[in-house]
């Protein structure tokens, strides 16, 4: 009965706190913005007033915060957030090491990396029960983990729900993008729910449980080891475009009050660790604070084009960027291709032929990239390197240079993505030798005719 009373009395106040305000999507309520400072109780005077630490904290719960910035960081850029929780985070057994041979948190240890044009096929469902953590490989990257500098850049296919298991990444945030399958993920700040075309971002050091309601999910997941994820300046376009801080949604405070015998699996310099623990983690009653996990619907980034002639660079479809320490030159940025409007007149529309400084990874969550018109499958990946030549491919090319470009034409069925960063993205291994590993990638160009006609 007790039992009973008490699940009442969360559930009660969890709808009284959803009631705040934010949004509501597959029975899970959000709140609205990006970095706000965010107040959420699961249990009504959870939160102190006035105050983060107070001497006795309400309901008997234990006060802790998280930072993830330096304590000095500027008021602007500055990430924390107070928990109230029914245990603190320390209560675990010591950690020990986990084998995890297909992750790298260095990448001055792999392989020379080659100028090549790079492609990889989707990576194929495992046979074997794997949940999400364990799912992880990763394909490339740049810096290293402990030097908190670059990032690495993994995919996963899992088959299977954690569930006496939970997870936490000290080694930087995590932007992970489904592309097959939702994930319900359960954090200590709330619950939230990301499928294909969504993409969602814990923060580094926050333990979470992942849930597969599909059966299965696959995608990709940066790992950020730099500064924090944060939304661009507009400049010239204006107070409004790009994605909007309306759009990106954190959850309200929901805990667990549930005991028994649990693992906790740390990602930390570049390997896995587990500790043993007689609790849930995701014991939080309330919080507050900016420094939370968030979703965001990529459907929703507002795009900007031409409307006369050529179209800009790629910057314009810039979603999130971890700044970088020269000024307009980012550690990482995350670009976004959706559905859009092409009207630029006597232009050639697709995405042209270039080489460029920065390097480029990018994936396809769902449709036809716009660009290739074969060989890019939803769940793929391609790698084009610092001035490594790329483009559209002859197909593309030669479609593209025979339209009709006197009236607009509208490009759908499409979501891709790039990870984009200033420093060279290094392949692993693992991707160098990988089945998926496309060896005829480069034979897109060679059919490419010469058109030249020189006079006579």
């Amino acid at each position: 009965m007790k039992a009973q009373m008490k699940e009442q009395v969360q559930q009660t106040a969890e709808r009284m706190d959803a009631n705040a305000g934010g949004s509501e999507q597959n029975g899970l309520r959000y709140q609205s913005g990006f970095g706000n400072e965010f107040a959420t109780e699961a249990l009504p005077g959870a939160l102190p007033v006035g105050r983060n630490s107070p001497q006795r904290a309400a309901y008997g719960l234990y006060t802790e915060q998280i930072s993830g910035t330096a304590f000095t960081a500027p008021r602007s850029h500055n990430r924390r957030s107070w928990l109230y929780r029914i245990r603190p985070s320390a209560m675990h057994l010591p950690y020990e090491a986990m084998e995890s041979p297909l992750l790298v948190g260095d990448f001055s240890t792999v392989p020379a990396t080659p100028p090549n044009q790079l492609r990889w096929s989707p990576l194929p469902m495992p046979d074997a029960a794997t949940d999400f953590i364990e799912s992880w490989v990763t394909m490339a990257g740049n810096g290293s983990a402990e030097a908190m500098s670059g990032c690495a850049i993994h995919l996963y296919a899992a088959n299977q729900s954690m569930t006496t298991r939970f997870a936490s990444c000290s080694d930087g945030e995590l932007l992970i993008v489904p592309q097959q399958g939702r994930l319900q993920v359960a954090t200590e700040f709330g619950r939230l729910e990301a499928g294909p075309q969504e993409i969602l971002v814990i923060p580094r050091g926050c333990r979470f449980q992942v849930t597969l309601p599909d059966g299965a999910a696959r995608g990709y997941i940066c790992e950020n080891f730099g500064a924090l994820l944060r939304l661009p300046d507009l400049g010239p376009i204006g107070s409004n475009g790009l994605a909007n801080p309306r759009d990106f949604l954190s959850p309200h405070a929901a805990y667990e009050d549930r005991e028994g015998d649990f693992e906790l699996v740390t990602k930390f310099g570049g390997r896995l660790w587990r500790a043993r623990l007689n609790h849930s983690p995701l014991d939080v009653v309330a919080w507050h604070g900016n420094y939370v996990p968030y979703k965001y619907d990529l459907r929703r980034f507002n795009t900007m084009g031409s409307v006369s002639f050529d179209h800009p660079d790629p910057s314009i479809f810039l979603v999130l960027h971890s700044p970088g320490d020269t000024p307009g030159v980012d550690m990482l940025d995350f670009v976004v291709f959706p559905p859009r409007w092409m009207a630029a007149e006597d232009t050639f529309r697709p995405p042209w032929f270039h080489r460029n400084v920065a390097s480029e990874f990018m994936g396809l969550v769902h449709g036809v990239y716009d660009a290739k018109a074969e060989g890019f499958a939803p769940g793929g990946a391609s790698l084009h390197n610092c001035m490594t030549g790329h483009g559209p491919d002859a197909g593309t090319f030669d479609k593209a240079s025979a339209a009709d470009t006197s009236v607009p034409h509208k490009v759908v069925d499409t979501m891709a993505f790039m990870f984009e960063t200033k420093q060279v993205i290094r392949p692993t291994r693992y991707a160098l030798e990988s089945a998926q590993l496309q060896a005829d990638y480069f034979r897109c160009w060679q059919d490419i005719r010469k058109n030249f006609q020189p006079p006579q």
